[in-house]
């Protein structure tokens, strides 16, 4: 669903806490769901300046190549704005460059790492524009590792950034990356000690207890751009705001209103395979996971968990073992909308016998949030 310029999205009678909001666009999604809990304009295309390198980050970690040592070009060098001050033909670790880029915003660090991982940065930038459609960036293009303002097609939205936060925070090694405070790689080649990195991400280091990591960015046409995590009492959230000129505050006052009006309701898979009672499938069915969802108190009641099993063929009565790995599904819906849900696993014991339709279906209501 896409915002008209200019609307703010969020439960009615809510509206008035985040209004005063300063981004152009901004957006609040809940991690694991990707629940949108607030959007004030989130699908305007804009410029981003250096929150591209998470993407830049992101294809650099699933590169495998981490423990490489590249080498520093001379282009790599030459590169404008915020720098971690590389030196032409030094040779440092694909890591300690990606540390540098999240940390410091390092440009230099933007385009050694693009030109190791994808050949050239042209090659690179195939690569993100790739990627950015597998997670389904659908108004997003990519035309360098860095965001500064070299071309006009590179821009982005609130939303699709936090798309890409979302897929980025999956993967443990970008968390350790994006929640550092301090990083010491090694000196350049003649000096001793170390090069010590302190992260610009305010939030991060001093500014909100809740904060996880996330990225800074700044140019002068894309003006502040900011995308950080926040995590409490097991809500995991995700800010984004572009051309932001109080980003700090419009980042804690969306995570406070999340964390005040948002819990997630638990259905535990214990209690949805405990209320299946088909005597084929009773007592030998697991839930892959537990079925989770942002909820407001006043939603949790309109909760309620659907489960789909196939009906068992005669063969598997006869032989367990032709039974399938997974055998139907738990879905849990808000407001008559499918919002998660897990698959209902096959546990191989011991034969028994049952008749029923072709899709068994089972509803409970009054889901709380203790699962």
């Amino acid at each position: 669903m896409a915002l008209a310029a200019g609307i703010i999205a969020l439960i009615p009678g809510r509206m008035d806490a985040m209004n005063g909001v300063s981004a152009k666009s901004a957006i609040l999604m809940e991690q694991h769901s990707g629940r949108v809990l607030f959007a004030k304009d989130a699908y305007t295309k804009r410029r981003i300046a250096s929150i591209t390198k998470i993407m830049t980050a992101v294809l650099a970690i699933e590169s495998g190549k981490m423990d490489d040592l590249v080498t520093v070009s001379a282009r790599a060098v030459r590169t404008e704005g915020s720098s971690i001050y590389l030196r032409q033909g030094e040779k440092i670790k694909l890591r300690d460059l990606v540390y540098g880029l999240m940390l410091r915003s390092g440009n230099d660090a933007a385009v050694a790492i693009a030109e190791h991982v994808g050949g050239s940065v042209e090659g690179f930038v195939f690569l993100m524009n790739k990627k950015a459609a597998e997670i389904g960036m659908h108004d997003t293009e990519f035309a360098n590792p860095h965001g500064l303002d070299d071309a006009e097609n590179h821009y982005s939205t609130a939303y699709d950034m936090a798309l890409l936060m979302q897929y980025a925070m999956k993967n443990s090694e970008f968390r350790r990356i994006s929640g550092t405070k301090v990083y010491r790689a090694p000196a350049p080649p003649g000096e001793e000690g170390a090069r010590v990195w302190r992260n610009k991400n305010k939030l991060l280091t001093g500014l909100y207890e809740y904060c996880t990591g996330g990225k800074t960015g700044y140019t002068k046409r894309a003006h502040r751009t900011l995308v950080t995590t926040a995590s409490k009492d097991g809500v995991n959230l995700i800010a984004v705001t572009l051309d932001a000129p109080d980003d700090w505050n419009d980042h804690i006052a969306m995570y406070e209103y999340g964390f005040s009006h948002y819990h997630i309701a638990n259905v535990s898979g214990k209690r949805i395979v405990g209320k299946i009672t088909d005597p084929f499938y009773e007592g030998r069915l697991r839930a892959a996971r537990d079925l989770q969802y942002p909820v407001t108190s006043e939603e949790e009641n309109e909760l309620r968990v659907n489960v789909y099993l196939l009906k068992p063929r005669a063969e598997w009565k006869e032989d367990p073992d032709r039974v399938p790995a997974a055998v139907g599904k738990a879905v849990l819906y808000l407001h008559d909308k499918a919002v998660d849900e897990t698959p209902l696993l096959y546990e191989h014991k011991k034969e028994e016998s049952g008749e029923n339709s072709f899709w068994d279906l089972f509803s409970f209501l009054g889901v709380r949030s203790d699962g």
